[in-house]
């Protein structure tokens, strides 16, 4: 995947909070106090920093309490990211412009896709930070949670040394393309809370048939369906923002979307047997398989996980 050189990136839909604080986060044993009445959705490895790292009673969802000593006042600071992230050029080579690119399509697609089923789009902002966070309605967190969305406040956060995770800790490819899943599936999550659909799970539940997993099952779908239209989705010139997508960018998307299925996890890195009954994102396959059904079909309504009878792999 690649960047046009000459498009303008727009850092405005971003928030930088990676000098402002709260950094120095211990690298395991992160908590999120959840808030604001809604699901909380805390990313893509919340299950085995949560289960096989002995927190939470294993819920997957539900973290009670906060962290205590993340700092307070933390402020967006967008001036360094604005100097440095202008163009598709700055895309190609530095990942926080990658991220901020992707971040750009994304709303651009889903604006649209919105719109044409005479629905609003609210654009989310990114949130970058360093260690730890203080969000707007979820707690506070650090980034050993991983990539996660508050519902509460409409914000998707990262720490961007999670990228270099995947591949040390997950063995994962890596790339562009993958990254830009790790974003569009949180992004998912945003149409979720859009529609409601995040409201028809429990926190904690969990097994291969809860609406944990089918929650994260069609965010990986959207994130697919995204995938389908990044290449065409144009900037404020009329021109698409990203070019040359690859099979071998979508291979390293079904690879990360393999090394964090529940099962994989539960057996390669949480050193144990496959306990279904714990599940909260899908297996490897049905991660895979929902990215895949999104990314053939272009289409968010192939994405209902939800209906009686559906097979989800």
């Amino acid at each position: 995947m690649r960047f046009d050189e000459n498009a303008n990136l727009d850092t405005s839909q971003v928030e930088d909070m990676r000098g402002s604080g709260g950094g120095g986060g211990s690298p395991l044993g992160g908590r999120v106090a959840l808030g604001g009445g809604g699901l909380g959705i805390l990313g893509l490895i919340l299950y085995f920093l949560v289960s096989q790292l002995g927190g939470a009673g294993g819920s997957g969802l539900a973290l009670p309490g906060g962290l205590t000593g993340l700092s307070s006042g933390q402020s967006a600071d967008n001036t360094q990211i604005a100097q440095s992230c202008q163009t598709g050029a700055d895309a190609n080579t530095k990942v926080d412009c990658e991220v901020t690119a992707v971040v750009n399509s994304l709303n651009g697609y889903w604006s649209d896709a919105m719109a044409r089923s005479g629905q609003t789009y609210r654009a989310p902002k990114t949130v970058f930070f360093n260690g730890s966070v203080n969000t707007g309605g979820c707690g506070g967190a650090t980034s050993a949670v991983g990539p996660f969305y508050c519902p509460a406040d409409s914000k998707v956060y990262i720490d961007l040394s999670f990228f270099k995770e995947l591949q040390t800790r997950f063995g994962a490819q890596g790339g562009p393309f993958a990254r830009a899943y790790v974003i569009a599936h949180e992004y998912g999550h945003h149409i979720q809370n859009l529609l409601g659909t995040n409201r028809r799970v429990q926190a904690g539940d969990t097994g291969p048939t809860s609406g944990s997993v089918r929650l994260e099952l069609q965010a990986d779908c959207y994130a697919g369906v995204w995938a389908n239209h990044a290449a065409s989705v144009p900037t404020s010139s009329g021109r698409p923002l990203i070019t040359n997508v690859t099979q071998a960018d979508v291979s390293a998307a079904l690879d990360t979307a393999a090394r964090i299925g529940d099962d994989y996890i539960q057996t390669q890195l949480g050193g144990g047997r496959v306990n279904q009954s714990q599940f909260t994102h899908g297996s490897s396959a049905q991660r895979e398989k929902w990215y895949t059904t999104g990314y053939q079909t272009g289409d968010p309504a192939r994405c209902d996980t939800f209906s009686r009878g559906v097979n989800l792999g």
